[in-house]
């Protein structure tokens, strides 16, 4: 059975009081990340540049070639945004912010966001799962939930089962992920010891980094085919520290949403109110994809956003954008408004059925006050194109994080 346990120093670290920023990362842990990092970039780009070659060469590209040089190129962008999420865990200026979240709840809206791609995929993900409170940094949860997803549905020859409950006292809330990393048709096979390299990847070097950042405790058992992955949260919420009891108590009193508190509309000059907090890109990682015709216009929108560590995909359409969304749907929207018409009302209505806190901002190319979708009525955030650079930021904020 191979065990992936990490340094206990570490660990002791990252479970810092709140507000004290995470512990140091290994220089030698960083040094192999670095270089894994370097591999997983320059492999897919070398089959890239051999393909780019042979269309030099030829002058033309078959519809399988195509494919295959998107997909190397996808590869290495992918491992290059990993990239960047690592390194602002390993920069040591990451401050955790804890407060009280609902593990359960914010669970099911990554599921229910992942969804999609989940079904595109063809993977069933089971769930078992209590109702759990506990104290942390939903910015950095939100990133771990995300990165499991990630590093599961990467790695997975089967269904995705997921549970969460409570361990025996001292109470703590612990989550499991298990599948089988190997088909089972291969158990047989005298390689089948051999651990797949997607197990140990990038995906799953963030899983391991953004836990112990968290002061969360990775423990991942590799057997027989199987991979299991348990995570503990140490600071679980109870009416006493701890009980299921409390928990359940409360989760019949509480919604399964969390209220928003109703902002009014609010000018550019005011934007100073949700402004990030001392952690400096608290929702890197988050996948954003803008729709827009004009190339001025969403330059323009990927410059006012550049600094906040953001995943982002473009579309010039929205029957493009309706196709990218098939596949799996992005964390938020920021669409142009003169796109505004049937195709996005059918889209509007089939994302906010699936999420309904979905982040949809409007881009509006005159004058008009910044919306939060909280002062709105149909549950758009808007924004003038004029205060993109001073505010967009500041919303995206908001409603990336409402559903927190």
């Amino acid at each position: 059975m191979l065990m992936s346990i990490p340094p206990s120093t570490k660990t002791a670290s990252a479970s810092a009081a709140a507000n004290d920023v995470a512990g140091e990362p290994s220089p030698v842990q960083w040094t192999e990340i670095v270089q894994q990092l370097g591999a997983e970039i320059a492999g897919p780009l070398s089959l890239a540049l051999e393909r780019i070659h042979d269309l030099v060469s030829t002058g033309q590209i078959d519809r399988q070639n195509l494919r295959a040089l998107r997909e190397s190129v996808s590869q290495a962008r992918e491992a290059g945004m990993l990239g960047q999420q690592l390194a602002r865990l390993a920069s040591g200026r990451v401050k955790l912010t804890r407060e009280r979240m609902h593990l359960t709840q914010v669970l099911r809206g990554v599921l229910a966001q992942r969804s999609r791609e989940t079904q595109a995929r063809g993977i069933q993900v089971r769930q078992i799962l209590k109702p759990v409170e506990i104290m942390a940094d939903g910015s950095l949860l939100f990133a771990l939930l995300n990165a499991l997803m990630d590093w599961a549905l990467a790695s997975t020859h089967s269904s995705i089962d997921l549970r969460l409950d409570l361990t025996p006292w001292p109470a703590k809330a612990r989550l499991m992920c298990r599948f089988a990393h190997r088909s089972l048709d291969l158990l047989d096979d005298p390689r089948a010891t051999e651990l797949p390299q997607v197990l140990n990847s990038l995906a799953w070097r963030l899983v391991e980094q953004t836990a112990l950042t968290m002061g969360v405790l990775p423990l991942r058992e590799d057997e027989a085919g199987i991979t299991v992955l348990t995570l503990e949260f140490p600071q679980t919420v109870g009416d006493e520290p701890g009980t299921a009891a409390g928990l359940a108590d409360r989760e019949a009193e509480r919604s399964l949403a969390r209220p928003i508190e109703h902002k009014p509309a609010y000018s550019s000059e005011h934007a100073a109110e949700y402004l990030p907090s001392s952690n400096s890109k608290p929702l890197a990682g988050s996948h954003i994809l803008i729709i827009s015709q004009q190339r001025e216009l969403r330059s323009q929108i990927q410059a006012a956003i550049q600094h906040m560590g953001l995943i982002v995909d473009l579309a010039g359409s929205m029957a493009e954008a309706t196709q990218f969304c098939q596949e799996g749907l992005p964390h938020g929207i920021v669409f142009e408004s003169a796109l505004r018409g049937e195709d996005f009302e059918l889209l509007f209505a089939d994302v906010m059925r699936e999420v309904p806190d979905f982040c949809f901002v409007e881009v509006l190319n005159e004058q008009h006050l910044t919306q939060l979708s909280t002062a709105t009525s149909d549950g758009l955030a808007r924004i003038s194109r004029l205060h993109l650079a001073d505010a967009l930021s500041s919303v995206l904020m908001f409603e990336l994080s409402k559903g927190l």
